[in-house]
């Protein structure tokens, strides 16, 4: 059944979501199509350079992202509060990045003074306008919508371009968080169709990469979203970033990499990497967590203590994924 996304998503319960949206039919429409031959690949370009203005507009920051040929992941931190920190003319200034808005608008942005009747809209406009640009659906809408138009007027035809509304977990701790940005990041090694992070194209860990090794993997002159920096500290302040160190996801991610990858299945370390054993998570169920995440976790990501209080808090009897839960986090939160 179905949920109402206001179910689904609440602040209070966790800032941390991953979103999930496919083509129509889950055709290649972001990729190579094999059976008529054309390539989409700039689409995915496109992705990136609405992703790179949707975080300089949105309180919402990108933790991960992987563009696949007919799917896209997104993980993202809402920040409400920044948000209400904007100034009215910060606003309105985002606002219209992405719309016109009324005339009436740009004649107050210009210093003209507004009639009684164009002042009393536009009070009423900027709280909407601020809710909104804190808000998943709008900011997953922005992307959907500008994506879609782009797509259909160079295809010559209308209709959908994603399968339907985008899916949404939320990420209820501080290891599953960790564990859906790595299950993002390594979409294509899973896929088989890059053998590294390194060679995974579009996702936000060769970007991380790269960026360490102070390499670029498109042209300079391409926007790319801004990504939520690492506070380099495990368990580190959230205000000041993901709360993770850096260097230790790159190192899970290679570690990751070569066991999920179809042709190194298997591959187990000698010893649990680094913020498996600091955050005392299982290194078996790990693997096979950023194997088949969705067969394991549907709504909701988290331990059992969590999956539980949020059942309760919604008047719900059940969340699915407390056996994978208790396999996983049981020892890092009980």
């Amino acid at each position: 059944m179905t949920r109402p996304r206001s179910t689904l998503v609440s602040v209070a319960d966790t800032p941390y979501y991953h979103c999930i949206g496919r083509c129509v039919r889950r055709a290649f429409l972001c990729g190579r199509d094999p059976v008529s031959g054309k390539n989409f690949d700039h689409r995915k370009e496109r992705i990136l350079e609405r992703l790179a203005l949707l975080t300089d507009t949105f309180a919402i920051d990108v933790c991960a992202y992987a563009l696949m040929s007919n799917h896209y992941h997104l993980v993202l931190r809402l920040d409400p509060a920044r948000a209400q920190a904007w100034t009215d003319g910060e606003v309105i200034e985002r606002w219209r990045r992405l719309y016109t808005g009324p005339a009436f608008v740009s004649a107050y942005l210009n210093g003209t003074a507004l009639h009684a009747g164009e002042q009393a809209m536009l009070d009423g406009l900027v709280p909407l306008w601020r809710q909104r640009l804190a808000d998943l659906s709008w900011f997953m809408r922005c992307l959907n919508e500008y994506i879609a138009r782009l797509a259909n007027a160079e295809d010559g035809c209308t209709g959908r371009f994603w399968e339907g509304r985008f899916k949404s977990q939320a990420l209820l701790d501080e290891e599953a968080l960790l564990t859906v940005m790595a299950y993002v990041d390594l979409n294509p090694v899973r896929a088989g169709l890059a053998s590294s992070v390194e060679e995974s194209a579009f996702t936000s860990g060769q970007q991380r990469l790269f960026t360490v090794a102070n390499r670029d993997q498109r042209p300079t002159d391409t926007p790319k979203p801004r990504l939520l920096p690492f506070a380099q500290v495990i368990r580190g302040d959230e205000d000041k970033g993901l709360p993770f160190n850096l260097r230790d996801y790159l190192d899970l991610l290679d570690t990751s990499g070569r066991a999920v990858h179809p042709q190194k299945r298997s591959a187990m370390p000698a010893t649990a990497p680094t913020l498996l054993a600091v955050l005392g998570l299982d290194t078996g169920e790990w693997f096979k967590t950023v194997s088949e995440l969705h067969a394991r976790f549907q709504l909701f990501v988290g331990a059992p203590h969590r999956l539980r209080a949020v059942a309760n808090g919604k008047g719900w009897r059940w969340v699915c994924g407390h056996a994978a839960a208790r396999r996983l986090y049981a020892r890092a939160n009980e």
